[in-house]
């Protein structure tokens, strides 16, 4: 059955992922910045061990708000409060967030899969080495990452601006997004 709103728990994971990924971006030009570890230094290891782990969690929390989101659909909106054009455009901007929240995430881990560090999943067990080390590839797949995620900003930034845009519009959309 479709809702006039959307399901409450995917605007609180939409919530959740929002936050995770904006303290993701910050939290990682603060880590590059910090220097490589050594026998002394060996701070470097906490903010990345949680920057993986907070990346290997919104990839789960991603399936579970995707699951939500097609097992309990909102009514599409009205005529009066987004053109047909705008809907199919919020469609596939959506989509294209999903795909990159999900892309960046996974080219961090096959990055990370490729250094001598392992991965401890919040500090409980360590996942499996899934590759040796190998510099070449941490940086192809790092690489990925870094540009992917500026992509991933820059579709952040549209889909801020485009709510902003439904705020001052007054058009109703953002009454749905937050109708439970």
């Amino acid at each position: 059955m479709q809702r006039q709103g959307f399901n409450r728990a995917v605007v609180v994971l939409h919530w959740l992922l929002a936050v995770s990924i904006f303290f993701l971006f910050i939290s990682s030009w603060w880590m590059m910045g910090l220097p490589l570890p050594s026998q002394e230094l060996q701070f470097r290891a906490f903010p990345f061990q949680l920057h993986k782990n907070i990346g290997l969690t919104l990839v789960v929390l991603l399936i579970v708000m995707l699951y939500m989101r097609l097992k309990y659909p909102p009514a599409p909106p009205s005529a009066q409060d987004m053109t047909p054009w705008m809907h199919k455009s919020a469609i596939l901007a959506h989509i294209a967030i999903y795909g990159l929240i999900f892309f960046v995430c996974i080219s961090g881990y096959l990055s990370s899969a490729h250094t001598k560090w392992d991965t401890v999943v919040w500090w409980s067990f360590t996942l499996p080495r899934i590759a040796k080390a190998n510099e070449d590839m941490n940086e192809f797949w790092g690489e990925l990452h870094t540009y992917s995620a500026w992509i991933l900003l820059a579709l952040v930034t549209v889909h801020v601006s485009g709510a902003i845009y439904h705020s001052y519009r007054n058009d109703g959309i953002i009454r749905r997004m937050m109708r439970w």
